[in-house]
């Protein structure tokens, strides 16, 4: 059995930045077989790192790209770049499609990787999902759980 990494990034502590630990936090929940489950703050090098072993990842992270909070955005990394207009809400320069692109550039992206962004609307201090972002945890997470129990 392949083992699939489950990352979610974020900070659970600036409000809707914390979508993709909400979503990591119920797969987590869930104990698959084959699924290990990482939360993390999105720093691009660590990402790499924390993938480079990985056949298989699953990315979910907060997004603002102007569409309306709860938009779900799904991309395969190995069809092409991240798009440019979404943005990862992180205190760190080089975030998730940064460290997307140094990952294929250096032969280090996994051979299947999906990235879901989940777009945001309250991004302040403070903890709490806004209930656009909440309805749309739970939809993602729902789709990964089913996606992960049909490759079990």
């Amino acid at each position: 059995m392949t083992e699939t990494l489950v990352i979610g990034v974020g900070n659970a502590y600036r409000g809707d930045d914390g979508a993709g630990i909400a979503v990591a936090r119920k797969l987590a929940a869930q104990r698959l077989p084959g699924v290990r489950v990482m939360e993390m703050n999105g720093e691009g090098t660590s990402l790499v790192e924390a993938w480079k072993d990985a056949p298989s990842v699953l990315l979910v992270d907060a997004v603002s790209s102007g569409a309306v909070p709860g938009t779900i955005h799904r991309f395969e990394a190995q069809v092409g770049p991240l798009p440019t207009g979404l943005e990862h809400r992180s205190s760190h320069s080089f975030g998730v499609a940064e460290a997307v692109e140094v990952a294929r550039a250096l032969g280090r992206l996994p051979s299947h990787m999906v990235v879901y962004g989940i777009e945001g609307g309250l991004f302040a201090p403070g903890q709490g999902l806004s209930p656009e972002v909440e309805r749309a945890v739970e939809e993602v997470a729902s789709r990964l759980i089913s996606e992960l129990r049909t490759s079990i």
